[in-house]
C-alpha cells in the first residue's frame, strides 16, 4: 500500500470513503484511477466517468506514483 500522505491532491478521513485514499474533495478512491488504467481506460475516459476530478489531480497522482517508484537518489 503506497502512503500517499505526501501528494496534496489526495486526502483520507476514517469516516470518508471506510477510509480509503480519495481525491482531495471527491469521494473517488484513488485506487479507482488504477483500476480502470489497468483495465484499459484512457485518463480522458477517467475524467468523464468521474467529473469532480480534474485532470490535474490525475496527473499529480500518476507523478507521484513515478517518483515513489524510483531509486532513492540519497543512497547512491
Amino acid at each position: 500500500m503506497s502512503d500517499w500522505s505526501s501528494c496534496p491532491t489526495v486526502e483520507r478521513e476514517p469516516e470518508k470513503v471506510s477510509g480509503a485514499w480519495v481525491f482531495r474533495h471527491t469521494r473517488v478512491p484513488v485506487a479507482a484511477l488504477f483500476e480502470n488504467l489497468e483495465g484499459g481506460a484512457s485518463v480522458d475516459d477517467f475524467l468523464s466517468w468521474f467529473p469532480g476530478v480534474t485532470r490535474e489531480q490525475v496527473e499529480a497522482v500518476l507523478e507521484y506514483t513515478i517518483q515513489s517508484l524510483q531509486p532513492d537518489r540519497q543512497a547512491a
